[in-house]
């Protein structure tokens, strides 16, 4: 027992030792660090941070201590009470050796202490290159802020931008000004072209009621063109309502006028009332007929249209077609020298409409083109380059001349029947402008050629043909 006893309190003295070695060398690296990190850190910032890295690992230690102490002194006395008891009745055994799993918590404890330092080891090394970085960063700024020249620069930079800058808006404000003015003229230009568009609608509309005789009742129920004071308030749908009826009505108007009543204007035309061999007319011109340019412009209103359908045509003995415009079926043609030298339009006749029909050639190049109120519909080159049309032809309306230039032997199948008027022949190529407003049913039958002119040229019909108003 009394050995057994020494034995136990030599493992505890080695085991004391142990400890307030490992202790000691815990407080000294512990407390050393501090003073290393006090000594060199420059800010109170960081010596904060690195007090508060390692406070802990010392406060730890010196708690261990403290425990470590108390309990192994603690347990030296109980032992030696024990001790003295043992040693009146030992014989003196032989020591052993403390055994390994003795100090298995203290080893624990300590490798738990040399990881937490490692940590603030490795802590304490990013702190430092913290610490450098901001110290370059520090020197820099010095460096810009001392160089007056990199601040004058900067400076001068930025006024640049901001002139640039003011300059680009001041750009930009202008150019939407100019364009709100742009937009502003427009639309009082567009107004005023309503205004006065509502007020030839209501003027027509005023002539096409007398003519019908549609009665006051019915004109009541159209409503006349808006005041200038309304149209230049900011009610535009009302405007816009005003003037759709208006163009409705119109519509109606003219879609139940249109096979009575001659375009305006235009106060005879000549009706062929049957397709017959002997109802034609025939045409004087002013000047003579040999020509080398010309335009040709009439309406017409063709009853029925076969596969033949002369409007206007213009023959010698030696060829009677030299010159022809007319109707097959829907499409509309002019030949020139001869049915091979032709211009067509396909698709574009109406049977029982006014319709306003043009054609112009020139022998130079051959240019030949077709119109239908107002738009072109065809146009060909090389039609009787370099031709002329001969003299003392003869020109017919509705019909074409015979070989035998008697008008007995006139072919019925291609004669015209409905009505005609406004027929003009000029002697060179009329501008695209021009025969737009000869087009229009205001006032086309004004304007007359100086081949032909509508109500100065001898224009004579022949068997039932007769002029009608």
């Amino acid at each position: 027992m009394l050995g057994e006893g020494r034995r136990r309190r030599d493992c505890s003295v080695s085991t004391q030792e142990e400890a307030r070695r490992r202790i000691a060398a815990v407080e000294h690296l512990s407390f050393g660090r501090i003073i290393l990190l006090h000594s060199e850190t420059e800010t109170n910032i960081h010596t904060s941070i690195k007090l508060r890295m390692d406070a802990p690992g010392a406060a730890l230690a010196l708690c261990l201590f403290c425990i470590l102490s108390g309990n192994v002194f603690g347990y030296e006395y109980g032992e030696d009470d024990q001790d003295s008891y043992y040693n009146s009745i030992s014989n003196g055994p032989t020591q052993t050796p403390c055994r390994s799993q003795d100090l298995t918590r203290w080893n624990n404890l300590f490798t738990m202490l040399e990881n937490s330092e490692m940590k603030d080891n490795m802590l304490l090394q990013h702190t430092e290159d913290m610490t450098g970085q901001m110290d370059i960063l520090r020197k820099e700024l010095k460096h810009i802020s001392n160089n007056k020249a990199c601040v004058q620069a900067i400076e001068n930079t930025c006024k640049c931008i901001n002139e640039q800058i003011n300059l680009k808006l001041g750009q930009a404000v202008k150019h939407l000004r100019e364009v709100a003015d742009k937009y502003q003229a427009q639309n009082s230009d567009k107004l005023e072209q309503l205004i006065q568009f509502a007020r030839s609608q209501a003027t027509r509309f005023t002539k096409l009621e007398s003519r019908v005789g549609l009665g006051q009742a019915a004109m009541k129920a159209f409503p006349t063109y808006p005041k200038e004071q309304e149209a230049s308030g900011t009610d535009g749908g009302k405007l816009e309502r005003t003037l759709q009826m208006i163009r409705m009505q119109l519509a109606l108007s003219q879609r139940a006028t249109a096979h009575r009543y001659l375009p305006s204007g235009c106060e005879t035309a000549i009706l062929f009332p049957m397709r017959s061999k002997h109802i034609f007319a025939e045409v004087t011109p002013s000047i003579s007929f040999s020509l080398q340019s010309l335009t040709i412009c009439l309406w017409a209103k063709v009853t029925q249209a076969l596969n033949r359908t002369v409007l206007f045509s213009y023959g010698t003995k030696k060829n009677p077609q030299e010159l022809q415009l007319f109707i097959a079926k829907r499409s509309l043609l002019l030949t020139v020298g001869g049915e091979t030298h032709l211009v067509e339009a396909d698709g574009i006749v109406t049977d029982g409409q006014w319709e306003h029909v043009c054609a112009a050639w020139s022998s130079e190049q051959g240019l030949a083109s077709l119109w239908m109120n107002g738009e072109k519909v065809a146009s060909v080159s090389g039609v009787a380059e370099g031709h002329l049309l001969p003299r003392d032809g003869f020109i017919l309306l509705g019909q074409e001349p015979s070989r035998s230039g008697s008008y007995k032997d006139l072919d019925s199948s291609v004669a015209f029947t409905g009505k005609m008027t406004g027929v003009n022949v000029w002697d060179r190529v009329l501008e695209p402008e021009r025969i737009k407003e000869c087009a229009n049913p205001e006032g086309s039958c004004d304007s007359r050629g100086n081949v032909i002119g509508w109500g100065v040229s001898e224009i004579i019909p022949h068997g039932g043909a007769q002029y009608v108003n």
